[in-house]
């Protein structure tokens, strides 16, 4: 397990939201909710830091987007979903250095089976807010390839933020049995999509380069970091890359909600540059954490 993803026993005693505040230690979904039954959810992770909220808007417009794209019959309105955000968060007191992680399901059924009009209940919505640190530091990342492909859009488009994470699941064990940090998973065609975990970019002679959004999903921070990089000035290259192109690339980082920014040290026991975090990605994080704090929504006020 990760160094920086361990428990934190403050979050023993907070409250949860599972349609409506509970205790932690006694909250539960039905046995017959589709989360159980098939994984037939979806979900967002959201970061709170210094009283605020970042890319607020942006999570939740995904969670709805995607759940609109499985067909959910009933969708909570974007302002139910932010209540019950912030009214986790004020019952916790909890402002800063906390990751909150959203889910949406279809529902309970009423009875086992995997036919939707079985949901009959309405959807449940669950805020799980913990106190949780970045991801993997600043000391670097070490990736190994996995032979498990990226679902692809023939199979299971991974633009849907989806809870069925069986196929990043088999690839974590790989990283995990190798003693990796994250797996990187190549798509159909044996290019790189996206570690089990994360988005990540590559930089060649001055050039940002991160896979075309083919078999990963277009991340929030990846789309970010695309958009300021071009900004920046920066000759970015969306394509589809190699796994010998991140190999012979000078910098390699990931992206994400709970590691932003995160440099890789070795892929598959290659030294990515000289190992140590490259300029461009000292530059592009200084630029990425100033733009996401600037966009960030204050708790205090109303959204």
């Amino acid at each position: 397990m990760a160094k920086y993803n361990q428990p934190d026993p403050r979050n023993e005693e907070t409250m949860v939201w599972v349609n409506g505040l509970v205790p932690r230690h006694s909250a539960a979904v039905s046995v017959l909710d589709s989360v159980v039954q098939g994984g037939d959810a979806v979900w967002e992770g959201l970061r709170i830091r210094q009283g605020r909220a970042l890319q607020l808007h942006e999570h939740v417009a995904r969670l709805r987007a995607s759940a609109h794209a499985l067909a959910f019959a009933e969708i909570p309105e974007t302002e139910a979903i932010y209540s019950a955000i912030f009214q986790t968060l004020e019952a916790n007191g909890m402002t800063d250095g906390v990751h909150a992680r959203i889910t949406l399901s279809r529902g309970k059924k009423s009875t086992s089976g995997m036919d939707p009009r079985l949901n009959v209940f309405g959807p449940t919505l669950i805020v799980l807010a913990e106190y949780k640190g970045f991801v993997y530091g600043d000391e670097g990342i070490v990736l190994v390839s996995s032979s498990v492909r990226r679902n692809s859009p023939a199979t299971l488009d991974s633009k849907i933020h989806h809870n069925n994470l069986l196929n990043n699941i088999l690839a974590k064990i790989e990283a995990n049995v190798a003693q990796a940090d994250d797996a990187i998973m190549l798509d159909l065609e044996g290019f790189v999509a996206e570690t089990n975990a994360t988005n990540v970019f590559a930089m060649k002679a001055g050039v940002v380069m991160t896979p075309s959004a083919v078999a990963c999903l277009p991340g929030l921070t990846r789309n970010l970091v695309v958009e300021l990089a071009k900004k920046a000035g920066y000759e970015v290259r969306e394509d589809r890359i190699s796994l010998s192109e991140f190999y012979t690339a000078d910098e390699v980082f990931t992206t994400g909600t709970m590691g932003g920014l995160a440099h890789v040290k070795t892929i598959d026991g290659r030294l990515i540059g000289n190992g140590e975090k490259g300029p461009i990605t000292k530059a592009l994080q200084s630029i990425y954490d100033e733009a996401i704090w600037n966009d960030a929504i204050e708790l205090t006020k109303p959204r």
